[in-house]
């Protein structure tokens, strides 16, 4: 079994390690940090840290300032504020001047759980891909959160990362490159394409190995980024494969799956299938029942890959 690590834990180290590397590094919570793990920065670097209370809008500016004054802010909270309460700010004060600030929001997704449809996050990465100059991370698992992390340290401008609140299976591996804007590919496959990004990347492979038993073979993309998209390996998949299942743990409407509709309808039009959030809040529940209720198990990708493979054949 593949090790368990929740991705905002990843990031909670990697921040403190960042913090020893570049003094430059300055963090922000909205009194969250014992949840979103900058609490980890925060004890190794108390006059770098800044807990600016429950007032996500007033971080979001602090933070602006502090980028034109040369440091490299990265501000958390829960996705559900970050992307829905500072909003205004996120695209005045950060995205507008393209400030050098990071945005990495924890508990995105219905895996959030039991505090329910007012708190998970399910349109947060379509908020955020359509403010003009934002980079929009997703990263699958831990280890790809380090890296995912240090590339947006080591990049100019406003940077959108989403982290989940449970322990995820490690899908990627520690020589595998990450590259903002590049995708990459997990499982060769022939009959069709999982594009996916975040946690369904390990429910893609999941159901890959299940196809393959039937002899379907399934190809398996991960975009930890979603904007900048890449265009290549997906025009690559749609061209050899034909046909693509996207997976993501957000709505539908505008997150990965309308960002690769988008794409490949202009450039390459296949069967298309988006598998997700249909339009409609979280519920109650613990993440393992919700990810059943929602349809975003290894066996439901299996099942969407069958029919968009007889759509192809048909």
């Amino acid at each position: 079994m593949s090790t368990m690590i929740a991705t905002r834990d990843a990031y909670g180290q990697t921040l403190a390690e960042l913090g020893e590397e570049n003094p430059a590094i300055v963090v922000l919570d909205a009194d969250l940090s014992g949840s979103t793990k900058t609490s980890l920065f925060a004890k190794k670097f108390p006059e770098r840290f800044f807990n600016m209370g429950i007032a996500e809008a007033n971080m979001v500016g602090t933070a602006a300032g502090l980028a034109a004054a040369g440091k490299i802010p990265f501000l958390s909270t829960f996705a559900i504020f970050a992307a829905g309460r500072a909003w205004e700010q996120i695209r005045q004060s950060l995205a507008y001047p393209k400030a050098n600030v990071k945005v990495v929001a924890t508990h995105g997704g219905i895996t959030v759980g039991e505090d329910g449809g007012s708190h998970q996050s399910v349109e947060d990465i379509a908020i955020m891909r359509a403010i003009p100059n934002m980079t929009v991370i997703v990263p699958a698992d831990g280890p790809e959160t380090a890296r995912a992390i240090r590339a947006a340290a080591a990049c100019r401008g406003p940077v959108y990362v989403r982290l989940g609140r449970n322990k995820v299976p490690t899908v990627t591996t520690d020589d595998l490159p990450f590259e903002i804007g590049k995708g990459v590919q997990l499982v060769a496959g022939t009959d069709l394409t999982f594009v996916t990004t975040g946690l369904m990347t390990a429910q893609a492979v999941a159901a890959a190995e299940l196809l393959a038993k039937e002899g379907i073979s399934a190809r398996v993309v991960h975009l930890a980024t979603i904007k900048p998209l890449d265009g290549e390996i997906l025009l690559k998949a749609a061209r050899e494969t034909g046909a693509i299942v996207t997976a993501e743990e957000h709505s539908v409407v505008g997150g990965l799956g309308g960002a690769v509709a988008e794409y490949l309808s202009e450039s390459c039009p296949v069967p298309l299938k988006r598998v997700g959030i249909h339009d409609r809040f979280g519920l109650s529940g613990k993440a393992e029942e919700l990810l059943k209720y929602f349809g975003l198990m290894p066996a439901d990708l299996a099942e969407a890959a069958r029919e968009i493979v007889g759509r192809k054949r048909g």
